[in-house]
């Protein structure tokens, strides 16, 4: 079963996240098959989340349960947009962290700018953006004032939006999984016993 839930969050574009659920089972633990009196028996196994990082535990659980992600320290949640870097120094980009990595040095200071849909943006002006139009180019002008080689100067370059909340839905049906293998339990038994 732990195969298969992993292959579906490959499938499902969550790459790698399938790496942080472990399984166990009685016969692994050493346990064996338990035996009824009645000639009956029970074996159990469990998928769980191994991980310790608490990130990615809740981004299992966000796209196996589904999940409204809310701003825990902030009215908003900050999206960076593809005109700044997304990831600062191995995290990912927030407005706190654009002046602490020195990014307002090195591309600009935010502006806040409210949007014509009422949620906010944040914004640099006076930029420089790559002529061929890569993403994630913006870079300060130079000292005169210009844009540097290869690129064009912006007046207003939007870095962030804010949103009140995002809803992730879950891509995994981890139950539906798991019925399916409950399902095919019968079929599994008669072809282990019909090679005793």
């Amino acid at each position: 079963m732990l195969g298969q839930v992993r292959s579906q969050m490959a499938s499902a574009g969550l790459g790698r996240l399938g790496n942080g659920l472990g399984a166990d089972s009685d016969l692994r633990q050493g346990r064996g098959v338990h035996r009824y009196a009645n000639g009956g028996f029970s074996a159990s196994g469990v998928v769980f989340i191994r991980s310790g990082s608490d990130r990615t535990r809740g981004a299992i659980e966000a796209y196996t349960q589904g999940a409204e992600i809310t701003p825990v320290r902030s009215r908003w949640l900050w999206i960076p947009t593809d005109n700044i870097p997304r990831v600062s120094k191995r995290f990912r980009l927030t407005p706190a962290l654009w002046a602490q990595n020195g990014l307002d040095q090195r591309i600009g200071p935010l502006v806040f700018i409210k949007g014509i849909n009422g949620y906010p943006l944040l914004a640099v002006k006076n930029v420089g953006v790559d002529l061929s139009g890569r993403k994630r180019s913006a870079k300060s002008l130079t000292k005169r004032g210009m844009p540097r080689a290869g690129q064009a100067e912006k007046q207003l370059l939007i870095a962030f939006v804010g949103i009140p909340r995002t809803a992730r839905a879950a891509r995994v049906d981890v139950n539906a999984i798991a019925r399916a293998e409950a399902s095919a339990l019968p079929l599994h038994f008669n072809d282990a016993t019909g090679r005793i």
